[in-house]
This record gives structure tokens, sequence and C-alpha cells, in this order.
């Protein structure tokens, strides 16, 4: 018995290591709502307009797309499909991998399955996490995926973010007002369109597309396991009764 629970501690650990990022870098948990069909049309329009050029969810079809999320067919493709796509087409880019090996230094991946991969809270936690760093290539850096080569697609609505802790902890707090000592602050002179408040939710509706892209079955699902399980109820029901039934002689 004590093999058995010293055996599952350590077959933890690798989940545990994982859950707290790449970096070690706290994350930020969120709840994502696959019934929230606004936040879902959202994060459709900032995936296309942000990250659709360079990454592709091949395993998705726009026509799918649109009818889960709720949005016509025709609205669908005047506004998230490029011009020579069909409603019935896979989302994939045009971007050949060797090209963009070359400029990124690794072809940008897939991200149909992205948050069953890295988990919710890391792409959420990471989206957010960029700040200025003149050492690297692009001029930014991230705090969950340290020397990461993408550029900050998002930093016109977010802004230019700078690294306050210096090389502290940024968990640290003020041992008398419990505020954190240091963070990623948004620079005053060049900020981006949105607050960071505002910034925040974009970001939440573009997790939560993610993560109905790598589980776009989710809700039926559960829902489905709703009646299941009151069937399993029902059903032990009446096997307790007919029990009763065959062994009310016997006792």
């Amino acid at each position: 018995m004590k093999k058995t629970i010293i055996t599952l501690l350590f077959s933890l650990i690798p989940v545990l290591g994982f859950a707290a990022g790449d970096s070690g870098y706290p994350l930020d948990p969120i709840e994502t709502d696959h019934s929230d069909k606004a936040s879902l049309q959202r994060g459709a329009m900032y995936y296309q307009n942000f990250c659709a050029g360079c990454h592709a969810t091949q395993f998705q079809r726009y026509e799918r797309v649109a009818d889960d999320i709720g949005i016509p067919h025709d609205l669908m493709m005047a506004s998230l499909m490029p011009a020579s796509a069909k409603i019935g087409d896979l989302m994939i880019n045009g971007m050949r991998k060797d090209e963009a090996k070359v400029w990124f230094g690794a072809a940008p991946p897939d991200l149909t399955m992205v948050t069953r991969v890295r988990g919710e809270d890391w792409i959420y936690t990471y989206l957010r996490t960029f700040y200025e760093d003149p050492k690297r290539p692009w001029g930014v850096n991230n705090k969950v995926f340290p020397d990461v080569g993408m550029p900050h697609v998002l930093m016109q609505l977010q802004g230019v973010q700078i690294d306050s802790c210096q090389g502290a902890s940024p968990t640290e707090r003020d041992p008398l007002t419990g505020e954190m000592i240091c963070g990623l602050v948004v620079d005053p002179e060049r900020k981006g369109s949105m607050t960071p408040a505002q910034f925040d939710q974009a970001m939440y509706d573009l997790t939560n597309f993610l993560s109905y892209s790598a589980d776009p079955v989710k809700q039926k699902r559960e829902g489905l396991g709703i009646y299941v399980l009151l069937f399993l109820i029902l059903l032990f029901i009446v096997a307790l009764l007919l029990k009763r039934e065959y062994w009310k002689d016997i006792h």
C-alpha cells in the first residue's frame, strides 16, 4: 500500500511542474465557458485578425465554427474568412513552413489543440505577459515562455509593457500592504487601444475560442452526461428493487 501511494505522488510531479508554466511564472487561472456565444464570437474575431496569418487551426472548418458559435455564413465569409476560401474549407493559412522557420526560428504551430497541450491558464497568461526586451530579435520577450520567437502581435491593443521586477520574484509582496512589489506595467507613453481590463477580457475571449477549438463538442458531451447519469440512477433504483424482490424470501 505504501509503495502504491509513493508511486501516485511521483506520478503527479510532471503534472504539477507543467501547470506552473515553462518558466515557473505563476499562471492566472480562468474558467472558460463554451456556452458564452458572444465571447466565442469575439474570440474568433481576435483569432482571425491577429493569429490566423501565421497560425492555422487545420482541424476545424469555417462552417462548423460558424454554426457552433452562432455566426451566419454570409457574415463569416465576409468578415472572418480569406476572400479565396469557401465556407466548408479547413482553417489553414498560406504561410510556408520553410519560410516561417527562417523568419521566426521555428514554424508557428497549429493552434487547434493548443489549450489541450498547454492548458487554458497557460495560454491566457502567455498572451498577457509580453514585455519590452531590446535584446530579443523582435524587441519583446515573454514571462511564461522566455526567449519566445513570436512577435507581440497584440501590442497595438495592449501597448508596450515594461518589466519592473529587474530579476526580482514576481510573486513577492509588500509585507505591510500585501501588494505586489513588481510586475509588468504598460508604459504610459506607449499605451494600446485598450485599457488593461479590456485587454484582459479580450485575451479571455481569445482563450475561450481556442478552448472551444480544442474541444468543440464539450458542451454537448457535458449535456449528454447529465442524461446518462440520470439513466444510471434510474437503473440503480430498478436494480435495487429487483434485488429486494429476488431476496425477500431468503431473508
